[in-house]
């Protein structure tokens, strides 16, 4: 059994790091403001679920899991909340959107 556990730890941290990796990526790859926000805001929510939920299997049913419970509630309130008011004063400050023209294809860089 506890290797059973121990295999969906490495699964659940695998996935964990895969997307937050995948996040930075998009961090780094996504042309404007908008779609960088909301590669990092999507992928750090899921990716800060996986991993706690993968340390709250190693750590069994103790104090240690109510504390990762509560980190997880946490940040699952505030990561999509600051992800929206990122966006949203970036709208109010007046930074538009990278929209192609028509007939033009998405740019590369």
């Amino acid at each position: 059994m506890s290797l059973l556990w121990d295999l969906l730890t490495t699964v659940l941290l695998a996935g964990g790091v895969f997307l937050g990796v995948s996040g930075a990526w998009g961090m780094i790859r996504f042309p404007d403001f908008y779609t960088r926000i909301h590669a990092v805001g999507v992928t750090d929510t899921l990716s800060a679920g996986l991993i706690l939920g993968g340390l709250m299997l190693q750590s069994g049913f103790t104090l240690v899991t109510v504390k990762l419970v509560f980190i997880l509630l946490f940040l699952w309130h505030t990561s999509p909340a600051a992800s929206h008011a990122l966006a949203r004063a970036a709208r109010q400050d007046g930074l538009q959107p990278q929209l192609a023209q028509r007939g033009e294809p998405p740019s590369s860089t």
